[in-house]
This record gives structure tokens, C-alpha cells and sequence, in this order.
């Protein structure tokens, strides 16, 4: 008999979240299944170069020493836990807790998911011509990783075996929690709705507290950021859910902080590609059933599609950035002047010495409203000279290292409070994105040493649905009591996040009646130009109808992103905050939020 409800709980939104969230959940949170999500593509990135340097390494040691003593209770207590922790060697990370659970003298079954490591296969990947899936530059002459983004059905198939805990490496991060899900509930591989509600939970608890009142625009709502509640989702047979904490903790949960994790990473809302589904979330719904309680349904699906998304890395030359304070009168221009002049002086001792030029550099007055542009307005007397520099011989970027102290005594005025003294430098790995068929990829499962038959990778060649129809414009006499012009933070909430080098950023009407006049002013050319500094590649629009919303999908817009970009955003984290000052005209009788 399957079961009527399971509640799963999310302790990890990144690699480097605090380490008090298994507990909180373990013992306040009734819950049947842990989770935690560490993995970013970033991240894949930093474990790359840590398994490079050692073979045991490359997985998220945090798993590991969080979970350890939780271990006894997690086993009384018949909780689940599944991680993809396992990062770039799952099968280290697995052994390393199996050493744990056997020094407090338990007896666990943990598996391994194994598989998405391509490498084996880059003689055919590169027989095949594969292009970046977003430049369509050509696959690099070396690749340091090649990681396929695997589904749910492997994860439920080491639970239906009988495992406490699964570790995976690369799976799309939904998966943690869709896989206990089809395990609980049953689903199949073409109950396509349940799929799409499961995967949606895990999209909106994947992040921790960001579903919580974390990251949230109306920040100054939120009470308890010291002790924030982490998510829990309740869900049922048929795919709806309940999103909500445990009890007496911080945050706050109601549609609009979870609407905000929706709109999360996401591009065309109604064609969200899955390995394990295509979705459809641009028509759900979010309804407050109770205090710190939203109800979530409406979501869709349709075959998943028969590629898979593979992230991989290659090295590309080397990276280093310095920081210091300037302070004083003019202090933006004296920061400009002086970042600009540490670099010339690099290139100058380069000539010298037979080297080449930087490979990219950037200069950001922190303090100044640098990430701004043409829209800055900040006048102060102090800020953050950051100065970064990619170079492809280690040996020049050492010189950009010791020039940077000497710049106090031959430049500006009130030089001071260098970070961290010389800068370090720094290898640069670099993602590159392409699809990769599912039928050529083997998917293994692994458990108490043995190996257990995984479901094969589905799916089938679909074409994506048609666009929503823009809505009507505005009537002719919208205006006709007058106008008036409110920033959109007035009118909307927004969240912003990554995707590689691309980034989008979900907007939100307070009121459905708002929507017309921020769809209005709100164009994707509009965007464009007010990100123009920023971003190279086209802005996309997409409708939102079940969140009274749009979504922004900018191109080329991070610098490279990850740990390629020199930028001190390079995720975007802050690019809703800067679109919500757009000014939107609306009728002088328009009611407004206090």
C-alpha cells in the first residue's frame, strides 16, 4: 500500500549553508525524508579542481559531518536522506559516510548513483561536433569534467531497494526530491502532471530559505533571520503539496516568498526541460491555506525530451583579483584612475619581460553603484577599488599580484585596508553546456557493494509549446485621469539567479490589476537597454499568467558567469533588485501599496 502524504524536508541550498539545518529539521520538523541540494554549476567547477588534486576528493565533505551526528536519530526515526553531494565522485562520498555510520555503530544502507561522468565517452562527444548549447562555440581542445544532469527514477529505484541514503553526483537539483516522491507515491514514468508537481517542489525547496522569507524583496517583513525555518514540502499522492516550516522558527511563508523561488532560474516558464519531464509551471497556483502554509498546484507535463543537459569544465588560463579601500574627496574617479593604472603598469613590466597582454580585465569602484552603469547615483567619500585580471600564464598575473601594495605610494590619496594582502592566483575553470543523447548514457546504482539494474533514461523528440499570446495593450484612455510614475518595487516583487552565463529575472504584480502597466512599460527591449552595460546577448520575455507575472531571460549577461567571471555579481544575485528601480507609469488614481 502506497503512502497518503510525505513531508520532505530541505537542509542545504548550496555548498556552504549552515550546517543547523539537518537538526532543526530532524528534530522539529516531522518529517519522512532530508534532503540537501549542494550542488550549482559553480560548484562542479571548484569540486573539479579539489578531485584534481586529490583522487578521494571532489564531493561535499559538509554531507558528511552534518549528517554524522544526526546519524542515530535519522535511523530511529525511519528518516530517508538523499544528497547530491556526491559531486564529481559519488562513490568517495558514499564510502566516507559508510566510515561514519560504522563508527557510531550503525548499520545503513547507502547507495550510490553513478553514470553522469561523460568522460569515458569524449572521443564520441567530440566524434559527434557537440556545441555549446548557448554560444554554439566548439567543444575545447581539453575538458577537465563532463557531467550529465541525470533524473528522479534512480534515486527511487535505491530507495525501492531498501537504501536509508542516496548520494548522486550530477542530478538537476529537483531531483532529490521528485525521487522519494515517485518512490512514496508510485508514479510512473508517464504520470507526466505528478512528475511536474514533484519536480516543482523541489524546485522551490531546493534553495533552502529562499523559500522562507530568504532573498526576499520585501526583506523588512521578515522577522528571525537568526534562526531561519527551513522548508518543508507536505506532498500528496496527486502531485499538490504544502509548503511550510518548522514551528517556531524565523522567516515567513506566504505566495509571494514562494512565488519568488518559483520565478528562481527559471526561462520560458511553460517549457521547463527536465530529464525526467517537460513542464508546464506558467499556470499554477499558490494559495495561503493557513499561517507559514501555501498550497501548490496547477503545474503540467508533458515527454520529457530524448537529450540531456551535460555541464562541462575546461581550464582557461588564470585569474586574480585585488581589493583595497579608497578614501577621501572624489574617491569613485580616484578609484577608476587607480585600478586603471595598476593594469597599465602590469602590461607595461609584460612588454618587458615578453608576455602578453591580459586576457580580460575589469575595474569596479564597490561603493560607487560601479554594477549601476549609466543609472549610479550614489555620491560618497569611500569605496572598494576591486580590480581582476585573467591572464593565461600564471607568471604574469604574479606580477599583477606584487604591483598592487606599491599603488598606495604611487597614486591617489588614502590608499588603505588591503584585503587579504597579495592576491591569490588562481586557476580559471570554465563551463561549457551542450545536450547529449539519453540512450547514450548508462546509468549505474550501487548499494552495499552490489550493483542493482537502474531504469534507463526516457524520453522522446517533442517540440516546445507555442508562446502564450501577448495580451491586449493598454486602452486608449488608461491615462485619461492623468499619470504618475512609481519605481516597480511600487508594483511588483522580483527574484534574479543564474543560469551559466545567462540570467533571468522573475517579476511579480502585488495586484493583478498592476500587471498591465508594468507589461506596458516592462519590454523585453526595455530591459535590454536598461541592462545594456551589462548584458551582450538578447533579452527574452516570457508571460506568466498563473503568478500575475513576466520573466526575463538576458543572454551574455554575467561576464562568462561562475568563478569565469571577473564581476563581483557574476551570478546576477542583485540584477532584480537594480530592475525593480524602473520607472512605470500608471494612472494618478491607481491605488497603491503603503
Amino acid at each position: 500500500m502506497k503512502q497518503t502524504s510525505l513531508r520532505i524536508g530541505c537542509a542545504s541550498g548550496f555548498w556552504g549553508d549552515t550546517e543547523n539545518a539537518a537538526a532543526q529539521l530532524v528534530h522539529g520538523g516531522n518529517i519522512d525524508v532530508l534532503v540537501f541540494d549542494y550542488l550549482a554549476e559553480i560548484t562542479m567547477s571548484l569540486l573539479t579542481r579539489v578531485k584534481a588534486k586529490d583522487p578521494k576528493g571532489g564531493y561535499a565533505p559538509d554531507f558528511v559531518s552534518t549528517l554524522r551526528p544526526l546519524l542515530r536519530e535519522i535511523k530511529t526515526r525511519g528518516i530517508r536522506v538523499v544528497s547530491n553531494a556526491g559531486g564529481v565522485n559519488p562513490a568517495a562520498c558514499r564510502e566516507a559516510l559508510a566510515q561514519a555510520a560504522e563508527a557510531e555503530g550503525l548499520d545503513l544502507k547507502i547507495a550510490a548513483v553513478t553514470g553522469d561522468d561523460l568522460l569515458p565517452q569524449l572521443h564520441a562527444i567530440r566524434e559527434a561536433g557537440v556545441r555549446e548549447m548557448f554560444s554554439g562555440a566548439a567543444l575545447p581542445a581539453k575538458l577537465a569534467s563532463a557531467n550529465a544532469y541525470l533524473g528522479a527514477f534512480p534515486i527511487a529505484a535505491a530507495l525501492d531497494a531498501g537504501a536509508d541514503i542516496v548520494v548522486t553526483g550530477r542530478c538537476v537539483d529537483s531531483a532529490v526530491v521528485l525521487g522519494p516522491l515517485i518512490h512514496a507515491f508510485g508514479w510512473k514514468p508517464d504520470d507526466y502532471d505528478q512528475l511536474a508537481q514533484g519536480s516543482l517542489a523541489g524546485h522551490i525547496i531546493e534553495c533552502g530559505t529562499q523559500c522562507t522569507g530568504g532573498n526576499y524583496t520585501d526583506w523588512h517583513r521578515v522577522e528571525g533571520w537568526e534562526n531561519m525555518g527551513f522548508p518543508i514540502a507536505d506532498c500528496a499522492p496527486d502531485g499538490s503539496f504544502v509548503i511550510e516550516k518548522p514551528a517556531g522558527t524565523g522567516g515567513l511563508i506566504d505566495p509571494s516568498t514562494v512565488g519568488e523561488q518559483v520565478v528562481y532560474e527559471i526561462g520560458d516558464p511553460s517549457n521547463y526541460l527536465l530529464p525526467d519531464v517537460s513542464c508546464d509551471f506558467s499556470g499554477i497556483h499558490l494559495e495561503a491555506i493557513g499561517e507559514n502554509q501555501v498550497r501548490v498546484s496547477g503545474a503540467r507535463g508533458r515527454p520529457a525530451t530524448d537529450q540531456c543537459k551535460v555541464s562541462a569544465t575546461y581550464a582557461d588560463g588564470f585569474r586574480a583579483t585585488a581589493q583595497f579601500m579608497i578614501g577621501g574627496i572624489d574617491a569613485p574617479a580616484k578609484a577608476q584612475r587607480t585600478g586603471e593604472a595598476l593594469l597599465a603598469r602590469c602590461r607595461r613590466l609584460f612588454a618587458e619581460r615578453g608576455l602578453g597582454d591580459f586576457t580580460e580585465t575589469s575595474v569596479e569602484a564597490l561603493g560607487s553603484e560601479a554594477t549601476y552603469g549609466p543609472h549610479a547615483r550614489a555620491e560618497t567619500r569611500e569605496v572598494i577599488v576591486k580590480v581582476a585580471a585573467r591572464h593565461p600564464d600564471k607568471n604574469a598575473l604574479e606580477i599583477f599580484s606584487r604591483e598592487m601594495a606599491p599603488m598606495a605610494l604611487a597614486s591617489a590619496p588614502a590608499i588603505t585596508g588591503f584585503s587579504g594582502g597579495r592576491p591569490k592566483v588562481t586557476p580559471v575553470i570554465r563551463l561549457f553546456s551542450f545536450v547529449w543523447p539519453k540512450a547514450e548514457i548508462a546509468v549505474g546504482l550501487e548499494l552495499d557493494g552490489q550493483s542493482i539494474t537502474c531504469p534507463q533514461m526516457r524520453g522522446a523528440a517533442t517540440q516546445p509549446p507555442p508562446p502564450h499570446a501577448e495580451p491586449a495593450a493598454l486602452p486608449a484612455d488608461a491615462f485619461a485621469a492623468g499619470t504618475r510614475t512609481v519605481p516597480l518595487v511600487r508594483l511588483a516583487w522580483g527574484r534574479s539567479g543564474d543560469k551559466g552565463d545567462s540570467a533571468n529575472i522573475g517579476i511579480l504584480a502585488r495586484r493583478p490589476e498592476y500587471l498591465p502597466f508594468i507589461r506596458a512599460a516592462l519590454s523585453a527591449d526595455a530591459v535590454a537597454q536598461w541592462f545594456a552595460h551589462l548584458v551582450q546577448g538578447p533579452v527574452h520575455r516570457y508571460e506568466w499568467p498563473g503568478l500575475d507575472g513576466l520573466n526575463f531571460l538576458l543572454e551574455r549577461a554575467l561576464g562568462g558567469g561562475g568563478i569565469a567571471s571577473l564581476r563581483i555579481d557574476p551570478q546576477g544575485k542583485a540584477y532584480a533588485q537594480m530592475l525593480l528601480d524602473f520607472p512605470i507609469p500608471v494612472p494618478a488614481t491607481l491605488e497603491l501599496p503603503s
